[in-house]
Formats: structure tokens, C-alpha cells, sequence
């Protein structure tokens, strides 16, 4: 055997990645997914979409590929809602990561659960993305459907069983729908029986890199020789891809949002809820995580309104002429709320500083700069827990640029790596499914063979200091302006 296959289901495509056993990208193939908001807040696809446009992408794939294919693995969004009858058909479409219609679910979970007991079970706090919400929304407002529902599923757990026909839910998931216990690696009997659900709704749980079968859908053109790993969340796999595989590694991406992971090697630090704690798919291991709700799309915005139709490259290109710190303008982006440290869907961003001599450039870098700052909030509560970061692999959109680049490591003080062939996800769900098939004794192993440096910048001094300083002035606008944001809200329409 060859190949191995690592499928990404992200929330605009299904991305198929085709690698060989020295990690060479072969063949990828990419489809599009379709997004239902059918009320404000709302966001939901359908299951069958993903079924579909994966076995399409997939016979693509193997109709191009020389030689056979060994082995696959997924990397999935994260916390959506797959509601499974007892057949296992899906009783409605599925509610996303980026659904919003849960607040009053939230403040039940507390009610029910308690706040201090959540925390201590799951290591996470209820918030709208993860999954329970959701159930619980169902349960109350569609109880037709929620009667007749026997378990339930995340999305790239449900296109695995449709591609084998065997359903289980791997931990990095499970870590996310606020019903884990993550000491005990067990689903809680305790939140289970607080919010009214049997045990036994819950799915059987597997290990990321468990064989969970082998292909059944004839469609796909692979065999079924073909063996099939559970994969993991697509952070998880994210980390996987990066090379996050041991103590000390940090993982900064800038994507639409922003991620800095962190491996953990247990289960038993306390952030209070500050951090999302949750499983790696890494064999037991876990990882913490912040999150900036608007990272890159604080720039896509930003662009779209005052450079429309500008070439990217072109729009960034004047950053570096201006000095770190844009000439005395801050930047918080919150223009969607905000994740970490600050959980707040109601705060919304700012300029500060503004004065008449500042051009475009200056309000680029600041945008720029305040994506970052809000990214080391993450970083300095990593350190404060006791954790060295001194080398950060930075993914995503925040990687494709050099200025940007030097700026996270002047900001972080930190080391930062750029991977030569950055694929994130769906390279970390085909390295699940390399290990898988016995080519690698370890996902280290595996790491050491498929990825490569390709730069690495370091802090300079003078500039973290300057940042330093800055940092502390932008830790100051959240609480300065969370009460007039509050009072806005009745005027934003």
C-alpha cells in the first residue's frame, strides 16, 4: 500500500489530500459545502451534503491515484449536532459550530449542572458552540424530533459511519460537547442525569487512532481493504499536521478565526473555564486552547470595506514601513464578540489612538498587531499555568506573510516556525491514517518524516519591548469599553 487518505470536512468544503509514506502531497481534491441560515444566528447544514460531495471528491481521487490506497482518517469541525434516530437516519439538519441560538440552553447547563461542578467535570464552559446546548435546544423547542432521537453524533463522525456503516465518537470530539468527563475519560453519568439524558444516548467512544472499520461505500472507488481511523477534531488534527506531538509545542493558526493550542501530557490543570481544554488526537494526550473569535476576518473585514476588490498582497504590502506599535493606533478585534480570555458575544471592537496624520498602512499594521495581541492573551495564560513557550509553529492565513510573521514572534517573545508544506487538518488526519497502517511507530515518527521547516524568525528585542508595553494598554480596552458596548447593543440593528 501506498497512500494514505486524510479527509477534512470544514464548514465551506470537504478537502481530500492523498499522501505518500514520505509525506508527499500526491493529489488533493477539494468540494464545496453549502451553508443554511435560516434565521438570524442560526447555522446548519445537511449531513447528506457531506456524504455526497465526500464520495464524489474521494472516486476523483482514486480514479487518479497509480497505486492502492492503505488507509484513511478525518478531521472534522468541531461541536455541530448530528440527531440520529434509532436506524440512524438523521432526523434534521445539522446545527454548526457557529450557531449562536443556544444563550438560554447555556444559562440552564448552569442552572441545572452548576457552574463550579461543569468546570470541574468537562474543564470547559457552556457556551454556545459546543454540543449539549444544542441537544438541549432541540429537546425544547422541536420535541417531535428530539422524541424520536436515539443518539447522536458530530459531523465528521457521521461521514464515517456512512462511508463504513460502524458509529462511534472519538475523544477529541467528545471533549467538546460538554457531556465528557475528562479526568475519567468516560461520558458523565452526573451532567447526563443533571440535564435529563440517558447514559446511553451518548455514542461509544473510541481513540483517534483506533481502526473503526473499513470502507463499505462502494461509490468511493476505494476497496474494501481500505482501513478507516476515527480522525479527530479539526484542531486536533490541526496540531497533529504541525507537529504538536510533545510537551513545550505550541500551535498558533491564523485562520477566519485564531487558535493558540498548546500540547498537555494530563488532564489536571485548571483554567477556570478561561481556556478550552480538550482531547488530542494524539494517544493520550490533550491540549489547551484560546481562541480569537475574529482573527483573520478582523483583515477580511477591514479590506472589504476600505480596499474592496484589492489584491491581498497588494493591500498588506506598505506594513512594514511603518514602525511596531502603527504610530500610536490599537486594534481590538471583537467585531464578532470574543472567545478568550474574555467570553463575551456582546463586546465588539475598537480603534484607539486615532489622529489625523495616519494613513491606510498605519490602520492595516494596527489590525494586524491587535489580532496578535489578542492571541497572546492566550499565550501569557498558558505561561502564568506554568507552561515554557518558547517555540510557537505558526498555520493559517497568519503564515503567508513575512511581516506578520516576525510581528507574532516580537509580540509572543517566542520563536516562530514556518512548515514548509503547511496543510494543517487534513495532513494531520492522513498522518492518523499512516500510523494506523503500522508505517510509523509513532505519530512523532511519522511527524519527523512528513514535515519540514521552512523558516524560522526570531524576537527582536527592542520590539518586544515595545510590544510589551503595548500589550498592557490593550489588555486595558476590554474592560474600558465592555459597559458602553453593553449600551450600543440596543442600537446595532
Amino acid at each position: 500500500m501506498t497512500y494514505a487518505v486524510g479527509v477534512d470536512l470544514g464548514t465551506s468544503a470537504v478537502k481530500v489530500l492523498l499522501v505518500t509514506r514520505d509525506g508527499e502531497i500526491k493529489d488533493e481534491v477539494s468540494r464545496p459545502l453549502s451553508l443554511s441560515q435560516p434565521k438570524s444566528g442560526w447555522s446548519e447544514q445537511d449531513p447528506e451534503e457531506w456524504v455526497t460531495q465526500t464520495i464524489d471528491a474521494l472516486k476523483e481521487l482514486t480514479d487518479r491515484a497509480d497505486e492502492e490506497i492503505g488507509g484513511l482518517s478525518f478531521s472534522g469541525q468541531m461541536h455541530g449536532l448530528v440527531l440520529l434516530d434509532e436506524h440512524h437516519k438523521v432526523l434534521r439538519p445539522a446545527i454548526l459550530w457557529n450557531d449562536t441560538r443556544t444563550t438560554k440552553q447555556c444559562r440552564d447547563i448552569y442552572d441545572q449542572v452548576g457552574e463550579e461542578k461543569l468546570l470541574s467535570v468537562t474543564k470547559n464552559p457552556a457556551l454556545e458552540g459546543f454540543t449539549l446546548p444544542k441537544i438541549l435546544w432541540v429537546k425544547e423547542e422541536e420535541p417531535e424530533n428530539f422524541g424520536r432521537a436515539a443518539t447522536f453524533v458530530l459531523p465528521k463522525d457521521y461521514l464515517r459511519y456512512r462511508l463504513t456503516g460502524k458509529l462511534a465518537m472519538e475523544y477529541s470530539d467528545a471533549a467538546g460537547t460538554l457531556l465528557l468527563d475528562i479526568e475519567k475519560k468516560t461520558w458523565s453519568s452526573d451532567i447526563c442525569e443533571a440535564v435529563g439524558l440517558p447514559v446511553s444516548f451518548c455514542p461509544p467512544l473510541v481513540a483517534s487512532t483506533d481502526q473503526t472499520g473499513t470502507i463499505t461505500e462502494e461509490r468511493t472507488g476505494l476497496t474494501n481493504e481500505t482501513k478507516v481511523f476515527a480522525g479527530g477534531a479539526d484542531n486536533a488534527c490541526g496540531a497533529v499536521g504541525a507537529g504538536i506531538l510533545s510537551e513545550g509545542k505550541t500551535l498558533c493558526s491564523i485562520g477566519t478565526s485564531g487558535v493558540v493550542l498548546s500540547y498537555e501530557a494530563d488532564a489536571y490543570k485548571d483554567f477556570g473555564g478561561d481556556a478550552h481544554y480538550f482531547y488530542h488526537a494524539a494517544p493520550e494526550a490533550l491540549y489547551t486552547m484560546g481562541v480569537t473569535l475574529a482573527a483573520g476576518d478582523s483583515l477580511r473585514w477591514f479590506k472589504d470595506v476600505f480596499a474592496e476588490g484589492e489584491d491581498f498582497d497588494e493591500f498588506v504590502k506598505e506594513v512594514g514601513e511603518v514602525p511596531a506599535g502603527s504610530r500610536g493606533l490599537l486594534f481590538t478585534p471583537y467585531i464578532q464578540g470574543e472567545r478568550t480570555p474574555h467570553a463575551d458575544a456582546d463586546i465588539r471592537g475598537s480603534f484607539i489612538g486615532m489622529d489625523a496624520s495616519h494613513r491606510r498602512k498605519d490602520f492595516v499594521r494596527a489590525v494586524m498587531e491587535g489580532i496578535t495581541f489578542s492571541l497572546n492573551e492566550s499565550i501569557e495564560m498558558f505561561r502564568k499555568s506554568g507552561k515554557n513557550i518558547d517555540t510557537i509553529v505558526s498555520i493559517g492565513g497568519g503564515a503567508k506573510n513575512e511581516e506578520w510573521l516576525q510581528m507574532q514572534a516580537d509580540v509572543f517573545d517566542a520563536t516562530v516556525v514556518k512548515l514548509r508544506s503547511e496543510q494543517g487538518p487534513g495532513m494531520g488526519a492522513a498522518m492518523i491514517a499512516a500510523y494506523g497502517c503500522g508505517w510509523f511507530i509513532s505519530l512523532e515518527s511519522c511527524a519527523a518524516e512528513f514535515l519540514e521547516e521552512a523558516e524560522r524568525f526570531e524576537p527582536d528585542q527592542d520590539r518586544v519591548e515595545t510590544y510589551r508595553h503595548l500589550f498592557c494598554i490593550y489588555q486595558k480596552v476590554y474592560r474600558q469599553t465592555k459597559g458602553m458596548n453593553e449600551e450600543l447593543k440596543t442600537f446595532r440593528g
